[in-house]
């Protein structure tokens, strides 16, 4: 089904259509079967449980036991869904970029400290690392655009799948794909800051998705077995920057922002490939952040910021059901986050921040917008952690309030914090194939969104320092850490996973852990 999204603002639609705001029992059932799913083990031990205290008379009509039992069923079932042992999609559950586990994670490493294990890439890429249970996943490209000096020949760009050992860092396999061409050339302000291999990947726990620009959307299981592939499109954004927007899951749909290549956002059938719907608007063009799933009024929307407005769609149709007026901005690079209901936005190049309230139909700027500000980032996503949002622009970090906008403070970061790292090149290291260092129209910008983990904020600058702060109402900065002294760069947001940074560079993927005594 194809939808034209409404005439917003700027957006320039080709057709209107209705807004609705209704949740179908498909979907219901879908989110209802993953929540049972996560509970099964812990109902099974609970019913073993209970059939062995039932042998003994009269032990379950004691006060002690129903004390206990009341007690051990919501935990059970609170540790159930609260874990956050994989990280399955940019910037994890939901794109929220905080990990839930209460695994500890290192503050401090280096390249003699705390670092597990270091693997090269083969190919470059600023693609964030996706891990789902023993394995690593991530995304580079290779043949062309390693070096703007000299870029090479478009007929010899490919794209790869390269799936890690979590365990060691081991290869167990690598999925390559010939591009589709023409590609937007590696020229300009745009490509050459970021490359072929900007969207990370996604996964449901079996299978692993890849969007890989105008050479469409792929799908594997774990062991690196083709499901399915589908295209999306061959156009390019106005200014021929390349695309960057990762593919989510909402139930068994993925949903692909092809901007740029068919200025549309694409629901698939995730198990066949099948293009189920199709929603289009000429302002998705400018648009390069990553969708969230929201949940109120009974019902789940797929929430994505647009130039000058923010949508929310229905993930089974594509139909738009809510929009609201935004930051007034010719193009969206961040993503929106969502934390209690609330959905929450920070954008560079013209800058604005605003906070909504999720759910809706139709125009809800009057109704749902609760604050908007002259906030302002650049490409990185914001966080938001027990009430407070953080955000980084230039190794100046911002808190906010999240319920008012109001600043809670904002300060410079250091490095006056001793490193982990030497002043030395790493002796071990070697020549990889991640392309040489550029500067176009992001200059010296950090492309990396800050993430939490262990009450511990991490910030990756892109010169490879990494910042971590304590996640509180005060600037409490704990250290700076280099995994490399080598000239690499670090655009990729980490993955966090069970107490392990998985960091990617332009070069090699690393894994900082506490090492066991």
């Amino acid at each position: 089904e194809k939808v034209d999204l409404a005439d917003l603002k700027q957006n320039k639609p080709l057709a209107s259509h209705a807004i609705e705001n209704t949740m179908t029992a498909a979907t219901f059932s879908s989110y209802s079967c993953s929540w049972l799913l996560c509970c099964l083990p812990f109902v099974h031990c609970g019913l073993l449980f209970y059939r062995e205290c039932s042998m003994v008379p009269g032990f379950l009509s004691r006060p002690r036991f129903r004390k206990l039992l009341a007690v051990l069923l919501p935990a059970a079932v609170c540790f159930s869904v609260g874990q956050c042992e994989d990280w399955l999609r940019f910037r994890g559950p939901n794109g929220s970029g905080v990990c839930l586990d209460k695994a500890p994670v290192p503050a401090e490493w280096g390249p003699t400290k705390n670092l597990k294990w270091k693997v090269a890439v083969p190919g470059a890429g600023v693609s964030c690392p996706v891990v789902v249970g023993s394995r690593v996943f991530v995304t580079c490209y290779d043949g062309y655009g390693l070096d703007r000096r000299e870029p090479g020949e478009q007929e010899d760009l490919t794209r790869s799948m390269v799936c890690f050992d979590r365990a060691d860092g081991t290869v167990l396999w690598q999925k390559t794909v010939k591009a589709v061409l023409p590609e937007d050339p590696y020229s300009g302000m745009g490509v050459p800051e970021h490359g072929y291999a900007s969207h990370t990947p996604v996964s449901d726990g079996k299978h692993i998705y890849a969007f890989f620009g105008k050479s469409g959307v792929f799908a594997w299981d774990l062991d690196g077995r083709e499901l399915w592939h589908a295209p999306v499109g061959l156009e390019s954004d106005p200014r021929r920057w390349g695309s960057s927007s990762s593919p989510v899951l909402s139930g068994n749909i993925l949903i692909v922002p092809a901007g740029p290549e068919s200025r549309a956002v694409i629901g698939f059938d995730a198990g066949t490939g099948k293009e189920i719907w199709r929603a289009e608007s000429e302002g998705l063009g400018n648009v390069w952040g990553t969708p969230i799933e929201v949940t109120s009024d009974g019902r789940t929307d797929v929430v994505i910021g647009a130039p000058n407005e923010i949508w929310g769609l229905n993930p089974e149709t594509g139909k738009l059901r809510w929009f609201c007026e935004a930051m007034e901005t010719d193009q969206f690079s961040s993503s929106v986050v969502e934390a209690d209901g609330m959905i929450y936005a920070i954008e560079g190049r013209g800058g604005g921040s605003i906070a909504v309230k999720g759910g809706g139909k139709g125009d809800v700027t009057k109704t749902h917008v609760i604050w908007s500000g002259r906030d302002s980032s650049r490409f990185g996503t914001p966080v938001v952690y027990d009430g407070r949002i953080y955000y980084f622009s230039n190794k100046v970090v911002n808190c906010m309030n999240a319920v008012t906008g109001e600043r809670i403070f904002q300060g410079r970061l250091t490095n006056n914090i001793a490193p982990a790292a030497s002043n030395q090149p790493d002796e071990s290291d070697s020549p990889g194939t991640g392309r040489q260092r550029t500067r176009g129209f992001g200059g010296a910008s950090d492309y990396a969104s800050a993430i939490i983990a262990d009450g511990k904020i991490f910030y990756t600058a892109r010169n490879g320092d990494i910042y971590v702060l304590k996640a509180t109402d005060t600037l409490q900065q704990l250290a700076v850490n280099r995994v490399t002294n080598n000239d690499e760069e670090f655009s990729a947001t980490p993955a966090v996973s069970d107490g392990q940074l998985f960091i990617r560079s332009s070069r090699y993927l690393y894994c900082v852990a506490a090492k066991q005594e």
